[in-house]
C-alpha cells in the first residue's frame, strides 16, 4: 500500500503587506513582510520595528500575522515578519537553528537601513521564533533594544535532554521535525508508533517525500550529541530588556522558567527581565475556558481569535512602549504579572512572589496507590517504616496520555481519573482542602524508583482532584532511569505554576512507566526504543519511608483571602 501525505506550501501573500527578499551575508534572500502604521503609507514619520522570525509560514492562518499587524501597527509600529532560512518562501538549506544568529543580525540590519525605520529594533514571537529572539541577541546587533519571548528556550537542546541524565524519549516533539524541517513545505501525514520497528515508518515517509530531515536523523535513531549553537551564547551577550510570556500549562514552560530565573539571578541581566506568566497552554488556550467549545477555539474561529489577541499581543505592545519607543515609564511595568489558575492575576516584585513557602507532602501507604483516586495518601509527615508499591510496564499495552495535542492540551484538558484507575498507574491524594491551596511556584518531586529493565522512564503528573472525582493537570514532568545507577533516588523538575486548589479539591499525584503515544515507550530490553523489534513487559518499584522517603514538593502562597 503506497504511503500518503499532505504537501502543505506558502499561503498566498497578504495584501496589507509588501513582501522583500531580503539579502543574507551568504547571498540567500529570505521572504520578509512588512507591515506599516498608516502615517507612513501618506509619507509620514519613521517608527520603530518589531521584527518576527519564523518558520511555520508567515501568510498563514496558523500564525495569524496579518491579525496581529493591526494591534502592532495601530499602536506607531512597523512590523516586519519573515520566513527563515530554507522555510516557505525563503531560500537556503533546510536546518533550524544553526544560521538564526548571523541572519537575525542581517534582518535588523537591514530594517535599520530602511526609509521608515527610526533605528531601534524590538522582537517577538512564539516557540521556535522566541528562540530566534535569543538567536539575534547573540547577534549583539546594537539596534535590537527589547525582545519579547513566548513559551520557549533560550536552547532547545535542553527542552529534549534536560540536565545531566538522558530524558524519556519525547516522540511528539522529535517528530516535528520530521513534519516541518524536511524542506521548505510542510508534511502532514499519519503514523502508528505501536508497530516496531518505529523508525521503519518514518523512513517511508521520507522515502516518498523524496527528502528527509537531517535535524530528525540527528535525534532518532541515533539520539546524537546535538550541534552547538555556534558563536556567543546568548546569556553572555549584552543584555537588552526581556518579557518573557510563560504559560503554566505550556509543554515546554519549565525550560523557559529556567532561562527567566537563571537570567533574574544574573548581574547585568537582573534589572531587565520581566515575567508574564499565564494559565495558558503553548497555542494559548486558556484554564478559564478549558476544555475549549468551537465558539472560543481561536485555531478556527475569527471570532474567538479577534477576543484572544489583545491578551496576546498587549503584554508585548505595553513592553514596547517602554523600551522602544519610550513614551511609558519603567515604573508603569510590573517586574512579575502573573495569574492564579481559578482566581484571576496578580502582579509581585519577585518570582516566585514574596512570602511564599515550600510545604511537602509525604508518599505514604503506597500499598493503596495501586487502586483508583484518591489511592495512597500525601501526608504530611513522611511513614516511619519503608513500604513499597509495585506496577508494571507493558510496552505493548502503555498508559494513554489521553491528549493527542500536548502543545493544545487545555484544548482538551482530560479528565485523568480513567489514567489513575489502570492497576500500571500508582495514585495518591491529600485530604479534601477546608480552605485554598494557592500553588505560586516551582514543583519538584523526590522518589526512590528501581526497575527490572536495563532502561526505564518514570512519568508524574499533579492533578487537582474535584469533588465530582475529576482530575484535571496541574503540572508534570518525567525521568529516565537505568539499573545500572547507583542510586534509587531521582529528581523530578515539574516546573512552575500559579494555581488554585479550591475548597473541596484534593491535591493528586500519578506516577506511571509511559505516557503514549506522546513519549516513546520504552522496550523493555535495553535496545534503542526506535529501532528495537520487541518489547519485553518490567516491573518498577517506588519505595517510600524510612530512610526512603519519597516526596512532593511545592510552594504556596499565603492565604489572600480572595
Amino acid at each position: 500500500m503506497p504511503f500518503t501525505f499532505e504537501r502543505v506550501g506558502a499561503a498566498p501573500l497578504t495584501e496589507n503587506a509588501t513582501q522583500h527578499m531580503v539579502r543574507m551575508r551568504d547571498g540567500v534572500r529570505l521572504a520578509t513582510d512588512v507591515y506599516l502604521p498608516e502615517e507612513q503609507a501618506h509619507g509620514g514619520e519613521a517608527f520603530p520595528a518589531v521584527l518576527v522570525r519564523l518558520p511555520y509560514d508567515k501568510n498563514s492562518r496558523y500564525v495569524y500575522v496579518d491579525r496581529i499587524a493591526r494591534l502592532f501597527t495601530a499602536r506607531g509600529y512597523a512590523l516586519v515578519v519573515q520566513d527563515v532560512r530554507g522555510k516557505f518562501r525563503s531560500g537556503g538549506r533546510t536546518l533550524p537553528f544553526l544560521r538564526e544568529p548571523q541572519d537575525g543580525h542581517d534582518s535588523i540590519d537591514w530594517i535599520v537601513h530602511q526609509t521608515w525605520s527610526d533605528g531601534r529594533v524590538g522582537m517577538f514571537g512564539d516557540s521556535y521564533y522566541g528562540f530566534t529572539q535569543w538567536a539575534a541577541v547573540a547577534s549583539q546587533h546594537p539596534a535590537l533594544r527589547a525582545i519579547v519571548p513566548r513559551v520557549t528556550a533560550a536552547d532547545f537542546s535542553t527542552i529534549w535532554r534536560p540536565g545531566d541524565r538522558p530524558a524519556p524519549i519525547w516522540l511528539e516533539g522529535i517528530e516535528y521535525f520530521a513534519h516541518h524541517w524536511v524542506d521548505n513545505d510542510t508534511y502532514e501525514y499519519e503514523l502508528d508508533p505501536s508497530r516496531r520497528p518505529v523508525i521503519d515508518q518514518y523512513e517511508q515517509a521520507f522515502e516518498a517525500i523524496g527528502a528527509r530531515s537531517t535535524w530528525f536523523d540527528l535525534m532518532a535513531p541515533r539520539q546524537a550529541e546535538l550541534p552547538t549553537q555556534p558563536g556567543l551564547h546568548p546569556f553572555d551577550a549584552r543584555p537588552v530588556p526581556v518579557l518573557h510570556c510563560v504559560g503554566w500549562f505550556d509543554n515546554i514552560g519549565a525550560a523557559h522558567m529556567r532561562d527567566y530565573t537563571e537570567l533574574a539571578a544574573r548581574p547585568g541581566w537582573d534589572a531587565v527581565q520581566y515575567l508574564w506568566a499565564g494559565a495558558i497552554d503553548h497555542e494559548n488556550y486558556r484554564l478559564a475556558q478549558a476544555p475549549v467549545t468551537a465558539a472560543d477555539d481561536h485555531g478556527v474561529s475569527d471570532e474567538a481569535l479577534a477576543r484572544m489577541l489583545p491578551g496576546y499581543a498587549g503584554p508585548a505592545l505595553d513592553f514596547f512602549d517602554v523600551f522602544l519607543k519610550g513614551v511609558r515609564p519603567v515604573s508603569s511595568l510590573a517586574k512579575v504579572t502573573w495569574e492564579l489558575g481559578h482566581a484571576g492575576w496578580r502582579t509581585s516584585r519577585t518570582w516566585p512572589p514574596p512570602g511564599n513557602t515550600a510545604r511537602t507532602f509525604w508518599l505514604t501507604d503506597p500499598a493503596d496507590a495501586t487502586g483508583p483516586l484518591p489511592g495512597g495518601l500525601l501526608a504530611d509527615a513522611p511513614d516511619p517504616e519503608e513500604r513499597e508499591a509495585h506496577w508494571t510496564h507493558d510496552p505493548d499495552a502503555p498508559v494513554p496520555s489521553l491528549v493527542a495535542n500536548s502543545f493544545a492540551c487545555l484544548q482538551e484538558h482530560p479528565d485523568l481519573t480513567p489514567v489513575a484507575a489502570r492497576d500500571d498507574v500508582l495514585a495518591f491524594a491529600g485530604p479534601v482542602l477546608r480552605e485554598p491551596l494557592d500553588l505560586a511556584g516551582p514543583l519538584g518531586l523526590d522518589l526512590h524508583v528501581t526497575g527490572t529493565a536495563p532502561a526505564f522512564d518514570v512519568f508524574a503528573k499533579v492533578v487537582d482532584l474535584d469533588p465530582a472525582g475529576r482530575a484535571g493537570l496541574i503540572a508534570r514532568g518525567q525521568a529516565a532511569l537505568t539499573t545500572a545507577d547507583t542510586s534509587d533516588a531521582v529528581h523530578i523538575d515539574l516546573g512552575h505554576t500559579g494555581y488554585r486548589l479550591r475548597p473541596g479539591h484534593r491535591l493528586a499525584l500519578l506516577l506511571a512507566g509511559s505516557d503514549y503515544p506522546l513519549f516513546l515507550p520504552t522496550p523493555g530490553t535495553g535496545e534503542n526504543p526506535w529501532t528495537a523489534p520487541t518489547a519485553e513487559p518490567a516491573v518498577q518499584t517506588l519505595r517510600t519511608g524510612g530512610a526512603r522517603p519519597s516526596r512532593l514538593t511545592v510552594t504556596v502562597a499565603p492565604a489572600d483571602g480572595s
